[in-house]
């Protein structure tokens, strides 16, 4: 029983302790961190109390002690508080960026099965009615999983010239399946192949156009790839003469991603347009900031 009082008695002392730890060095680490202005102004204000109080001597003390332990030991605490801080900002960037490369492989991995399983529901399709066209798509979807694989499991970004490329290899097949429906035009600048350009969002424009657009249309119709810069500003554009869009109906999960993925890439830089026409179909454009190169 006797115990339980020196117990509770060395708890408080610890206690008291842990307290005083504390504040020392939060009054170490203000000390280290203030201004000389600031201090000299806490000094003038902590003397003034003093005499008014008659605790002169106290206040000149702390003057002292402080004045000794910013001169003396000071600059290094704000040195190892300014590296801290450093360093805590610096991880946070990393998991920052860690965590915007993950949420961008999770957008992007809803893109890449999308096509590839079209395609092979699509051979199949053409095996039991005409052999020879299956064997054709086919050819064309190893053109374009070889152009287009190591882009899409590439690390860093793409550029709007391979991208271009992927789309070319993509068309190929769908005018294999949609044959004399389906015409294609190139606007591209050779100058604009070395332009930084996310990887699949072109190609999802293109699906985008072909499934809303050209597919419902009994005639078929024309898909235009343009790109071009207006100040320092990318555009690069996907139109068609199809049979347009309701502006106000649900854009689907790839403009969803598209969107989702320009925000992490460019934050407010970077833009998803959709557009009507006067004359018909549609207009997707993707506007985002002009680089000439990846390494710009």
């Amino acid at each position: 029983m006797a115990a339980a009082p020196i117990n509770r008695a060395l708890d408080f002392v610890r206690e008291a302790v842990s307290e005083a730890s504390a504040l020392w060095w939060g009054f170490f680490d203000w000390l280290a961190l203030v201004e000389w202005r600031q201090l000299y102004v806490t000094w003038f204000v902590v003397f003034v109390f003093g005499i008014f109080f008659q605790l002169a001597e106290p206040a000149i003390w702390f003057i002292l002690i402080s004045f000794g332990v910013k001169v003396l030991a000071g600059g290094k605490r704000r040195a190892e508080l300014t590296a801290k801080d450093a360093s805590d900002k610096a991880n946070v960037a990393t998991l920052e960026r860690r965590l915007m490369e993950a949420q961008m492989a999770t957008l992007q991995a809803q893109v890449e099965p999308h096509f590839l399983f079209n395609t092979l529901a699509l051979i199949g399709q053409l095996i039991e009615t005409d052999s020879k066209e299956a064997a054709r798509v086919h050819a064309h979807l190893i053109e374009y999983l070889r152009s287009s694989l190591p882009q899409m499991r590439a690390g860093g970004g793409g550029t709007l010239g391979k991208q271009v490329e992927m789309s070319k290899a993509y068309l190929a097949i769908m005018q294999a399946r949609m044959k004399e429906r389906l015409a294609v035009r190139f606007e591209v600048p050779d100058f604009l192949g070395s332009s930084p350009f996310p990887p699949m969002m072109l190609q999802t424009l293109i699906e985008n156009a072909i499934k809303h657009g050209l597919e419902p249309k009994v005639a078929g119709g024309t898909i235009t790839i343009k790109a071009h810069v207006e100040g320092a500003i990318l555009h690069v554009d996907v139109c068609d003469d199809g049979v347009g869009i309701n502006l106000h109906a649900d854009e689907g999960v790839g403009l969803a991603n598209i969107r989702e993925r320009l925000a992490l890439l460019y934050g407010k830089d970077a833009e998803l347009v959709i557009e009507m026409p006067a004359g018909g179909g549609a207009c997707a454009s993707i506007r985002l900031p002009y680089r000439m190169t990846e390494f710009d």
